[in-house]
């Protein structure tokens, strides 16, 4: 590689440093110890020897990904059919479980028809592309997710317009702009919003694109991504649409990499729209698919979900989202308030956002700091994820550890 183009980015490797975004090396988890006794599960990392670390920075939001059926559903599936696909789904990548695992998907959501993807990242990059058309305005909320701004901006729509974050007055001036200018409009949110736990108000979202819908040719899509919702939040762990009761949303991304503790990302919608985007989508069609142990892992996390187990998982992980959001409150701390695993611990400030990280982890719990420009300037915060192995122990070992933290400082 030319000597040049190696100063170039070495450069901006050294701007992403002074600017406080370099996200430098990867924390490397070298082994796990099962829960036992009142703890929950203990985590080893590279470097710390026998340390034991609390892992509060996790998306395995239901513990799944440890779970002994979930485990044993992979293995199994991986004697049978390999390691791998060895193909993409049109040129003989398409397996058993993979077939089976779209249907459980669909009837899980009430949908017509689903389909998998690599991630959710790739599910989203997918499917906005050959929905969005030269005569196609998207509105998207000014918090959605890294996905869904780079969809948007590979896509080249007509003209995107971005709403303030959940504001329904902003949405519907922008969706009243596009009247004339365009054939067809997609609005695009999350479901939940990864950086605060808040939802969307999708009822309201979707009653605004009910009421426009026949003012523009093609109409008007709504297209949701519920990759921190699903198996998160809701009675049943049906995600954003089951939390706020609404069912008119058109097209529903999520992810199985998060509370089904697995790996891929997949789409749910009407049959033929999801006929359309098989035949569409490039990151569907270029690119491998999960494996088919991967896809059982995925069934059998989404069976244990949808049963008296799933209630239970869910209960508890409510039950600890709740003791350690109150816990914080309780200690004077500000946090967003929501029912979401999600809870922000607002810092407001760069420097001392890190300082509570690295004192967090030096007391045995991973946390993640968020600093601009990931958050606003003025929104730096600790983000906590509770999971349900997380025990009664396990939080109030956290909250005592920010407790001493707080007095300290």
């Amino acid at each position: 590689m030319s000597l040049k183009v190696k100063k170039e980015l070495v450069a901006h490797l050294d701007e992403l440093k002074r600017k406080g975004t370099l996200k430098g090396k990867e924390t490397i988890i070298t082994g796990i110890k099962p829960a036992e006794g009142e703890k929950g599960p203990r985590y080893f990392i590279q470097g710390y020897g026998d340390k034991e670390f609390l892992r509060m920075n996790a998306n395995n939001y239901l513990g799944m990904s440890l779970r002994k059926e979930v485990i044993e559903a992979e293995e199994k599936t991986a004697k049978e059919f390999g390691a791998g696909p060895g193909a993409v789904r049109f040129i003989s990548g398409t397996y058993t479980p993979h077939v089976e695992l779209e249907k459980k998907l669909a009837e899980f959501h009430n949908k017509e028809a689903a389909m998998i993807f690599s991630s959710a990242y790739a599910t989203v990059m997918g499917i906005l592309s050959p929905l969005i058309s030269k005569e196609t305005i998207v509105i998207s909320d000014e918090l959605n997710h890294n996905c869904i701004i780079n969809a948007i901006r590979l896509s080249r729509p007509k003209d995107k317009k971005i709403y303030k974050h959940n504001d329904m007055n902003e949405l519907e001036k922008a969706i009243k702009e596009a009247i004339g200018n365009c054939k067809r409009v997609i609005v695009v949110t999350d479901g939940i919003f990864s950086m605060r736990g808040d939802h969307a108000p999708l009822p309201e979202i979707a009653g605004l694109s009910e009421k426009y819908d026949p003012n523009f040719e093609e109409g008007i899509i709504t297209v949701v991504d519920d990759s921190h919702g699903v198996g998160a939040i809701g009675e049943t762990g049906r995600g954003t649409m089951e939390y706020t009761h609404e069912d008119r949303i058109d097209i529903l991304v999520s992810t199985m990499g998060k509370a089904l503790g697995v790996n891929g990302g997949y789409v749910v919608s009407d049959a033929k729209v999801i006929e359309f985007l098989r035949e569409t989508a490039p990151f569907y069609i270029y690119s491998n698919p999960i494996t088919p142990s991967e896809a059982s892992a995925a069934l059998k996390a989404l069976e244990i979900l949808d049963s008296e187990v799933g209630k239970r998982l869910l209960r508890h992980l409510h039950e600890m989202t709740r003791r350690f959001e109150q816990g914080l409150i309780d200690m004077g701390y500000e946090v967003i308030k929501g029912e979401h695993p999600v809870v922000p611990l607002m810092i407001r400030d760069t420097q001392k956002t890190s300082e509570l990280v690295n004192y967090l982890k030096d007391n045995g719990i991973l946390a993640t700091g968020l600093n601009y420009p990931v958050v606003p300037k003025g929104d730096e915060e600790i983000r906590f994820q509770i999971c349900a192995d997380h025990t009664e122990y396990d939080i109030d070992y956290a909250l005592e550890v920010l407790k001493e933290y707080k007095e300290e400082h």
